[in-house]
């Protein structure tokens, strides 16, 4: 087994300046890349903390009781995260979401759904509002989540076997009240419910068919994620990663599967549907999805970006460096200014990692920390 690799330096502290060009940018909700790609998915980690310990994300090693996670005044308040995905949704942006850490350990997290639901895209629609969980906590919290304007859950959840499940948490948390979190978000009337299960080959691989079983037929969309190596403190190796297509043909062996469309643009998850006896997709029996960010890269679409828990933009999961906003919110400057100063760093977007991933010199830990994905959210 490969040592486990310590971040020498904390990412939380470098940072781009969030420039302000000369001439003020005026957001058309058009706003595109390099690339083309253009912006319309924000997510906002509301929080670097969590209280699981899962050792593809926060292994116990690294984050310990002496961890040192950003203090409280660090973390942008909710009324500046609104104000920023106010001008987001200016330059286009037409899904918000929630993500940590785990983002219910931030108090009073229903306060900052309630104001972003009075937010308005460039077509003067409501945002598509989500949130991403470990589930730990969202029996308690679905029903104000819910009335405060979410749209819809994600949770993570690796396992059903309650030994497994424990194993991977690290914090010894049962899975029967995860599930019990599902429930309530289904209760609560949050629609597509989505869980996903990131699979380690030879950790819970063993648990994809339980989970299919499990959640077809429930409405509730199961996606498997390939084993990613973000961030510098999981360890990843390649031979730990289940190519989806694998996965793919273990479910079909059993469950009669159809691929079906992608559900939008820069959909990360590609779609297969349960067949009934006639080979058709049958809705009521829903449909599972697959993430291969390892295996087939999706970065030729991603339009995505990720506001850190203390207002960093950075414009892909890989990357090591963000651009700080929260100077800017601090410092007096005007939406105009803000709003002039986000163009510019998405315009100059190159991003694809995922796509270079195989031509990349190995990491001896001489270079840039890629940022840890507990702290921009997934």
């Amino acid at each position: 087994m490969a040592e486990r690799v310590i971040p020498l330096v904390d990412q939380r502290i470098a940072a781009l300046a969030a420039r302000v060009p000369t001439h003020p940018v005026v957001p058309t909700g058009q706003l595109t890349d390099t690339r083309g790609r253009p912006l319309r998915d924000l997510r906002i980690s509301v929080t670097d903390r969590c209280n699981f310990r899962c050792n593809y994300c926060m292994p116990k090693e690294v984050f310990d009781k002496d961890y040192p996670y950003l203090p409280h005044g660090a973390l942008l308040s909710f009324e500046e995260i609104t104000r920023l995905a106010r001008l987001f949704l200016a330059h286009g942006v037409r899904k918000i979401r929630l993500t940590g850490g785990e983002p219910l350990l931030r108090k009073n997290l229903e306060e900052l759904v309630a104001q972003l639901a009075q937010l308005r895209t460039m077509e003067g629609l409501p945002p598509d509002l989500t949130l991403t969980t470990n589930g730990s906590l969202l029996a308690r919290k679905a029903q104000a989540l819910k009335d405060a304007g979410l749209n819809r859950v994600t949770v993570s959840l690796d396992g059903l076997d309650d030994a497994v499940f424990r194993r991977m948490n690290d914090v010894d948390f049962p899975v029967a009240d995860v599930l019990a979190g599902i429930e309530a978000a289904q209760a609560a009337g949050l629609s597509q419910i989505k869980v996903n299960m990131v699979v380690k080959r030879g950790t819970n691989e063993h648990e994809i068919l339980p989970m299919a079983r499990h959640f077809r037929g429930t409405g509730t969309t199961l996606r498997f994620i390939e084993y990613m190596d973000v961030g510098a403190t999981n360890g990843w190796r390649m031979d730990e990663v289940l190519p989806s297509a694998k996965l793919i043909e273990r479910l079909r062996a059993e469950l009669p599967l159809v691929q079906l469309d992608p559900s939008s643009p820069g959909e990360t998850a590609e779609r297969w549907g349960y067949a009934n006896a006639a080979g058709q997709h049958d809705p009521s029996l829903g449909e599972v999805g697959v993430i291969s960010s390892v295996t087939q890269a999706f970065c030729h679409d991603c339009n995505r970006a990720r506001l850190s828990t203390e207002g960093k933009l950075y414009l892909c999961l890989f990357a090591s460096e963000g651009y700080d906003l929260r100077t800017l919110l601090r410092g007096g400057a005007s939406d105009e200014a803000i709003a002039s100063a986000i163009a510019p760093i998405w315009q100059q977007r190159a991003d694809r990692y995922s796509e270079l991933r195989s031509s990349l010199p190995a990491d001896t830990g001489q270079g840039a920390r890629r940022v840890e994905m507990s702290y921009i959210g997934g």
